[in-house]
């Protein structure tokens, strides 16, 4: 028998959302009865039923990405170790190579945008070693898994219905959409909720694509920064209003820290 505090969780979640399922669910018996549930809803969320059954008809629960969400030890390491850990002079010196190989790209948007090029390299490098590893876990299946996962069901509920618009809008097809096992996307690391806001199709080729066009995913990245308060031709260390900007990526204050150092890095 699931304990009442759980039970209670549950209908909290359910109570602030459209109908999903009659639980969330911490296993994989139900997770079935709520995926086509959620299917059956999925119209109240602005989805076409036809579009989410395809996408999710063959999701199956993932006991992996439960165990990963459940071991998150990175961020309990000091800054130091951390950034001993994600960052080196190989790092350093491709960030630079990369900002003088895209410089008119950079230039363009840091004039539209105000986000000059190593705090967005920084970014880029720090999130996938710059498009070198976008991770390979099928994003719809991490998000319906840890949607249905009682620990965060209402916030991966969100993400997975912005996924799905991802796909209704066919800016990517469900096979294409591969990531991090929290269901990050592109080089970037965009959550679906952030792709549907910030994400813009700067190669006007029609689409917003994170995961093959550096021209999209770089003005996206400053696109981000920008709508959330970014200072134009400020600083960006510690104690500066742009700092504050960078928490806005990522709340870990050790993953903060080592933006603005490898930023700092970069640019000199």
């Amino acid at each position: 028998m699931r304990p009442l505090f759980l039970t209670v969780v549950c209908f909290l979640f359910l109570s602030t959302t459209p109908a999903l399922a009659a639980t969330c669910g911490n296993g994989p018996n139900g997770f079935e009865a709520w995926k086509q549930d959620f299917i059956a809803n999925s119209k109240r969320y602005g989805l076409k039923q036809r579009t989410v059954n395809s996408a999710l008809q063959n999701v199956k629960y993932n006991s992996k990405v439960i165990r990963l969400d459940r071991n998150q030890k990175s961020f309990k390491l000091s800054f130091q170790q951390f950034y001993a850990k994600r960052v080196n002079n190989a790092m350093i010196r491709r960030g630079q190579k990369l900002g003088k190989t895209y410089a008119r790209l950079f230039s363009r948007i840091e004039k539209k945008y105000g986000v000059p090029a190593p705090v967005i390299l920084a970014i880029w490098g720090l999130e996938t070693n710059y498009g070198g590893y976008l991770g390979n876990m099928p994003v719809l299946q991490s998000l319906a898994t840890l949607a249905y996962d009682c620990r965060r069901s209402k916030f991966f509920t969100n993400e997975l219905v912005n996924a799905l618009k991802i796909v209704q809008r066919r800016d990517m097809t469900p096979g294409e959409m591969r990531g991090a096992w929290a269901g990050e996307i592109g080089q970037t690391q965009f959550l679906a909720s952030s792709y549907m806001k910030y994400a813009v199709d700067y190669d006007r080729d029609g689409r917003r694509d994170l995961i093959r066009s550096v021209p999209d995913v770089l003005a996206s990245t400053a696109n981000y920064l920008q709508k959330k308060g970014w200072r134009r031709g400020q600083p960006w260390g510690p104690g500066t209003a742009n700092y504050r900007v960078i928490r806005e990526w990522n709340r870990a204050s050790v993953y903060v820290q080592t933006i603005s150092v490898m930023a700092d890095k970069i640019a000199n």
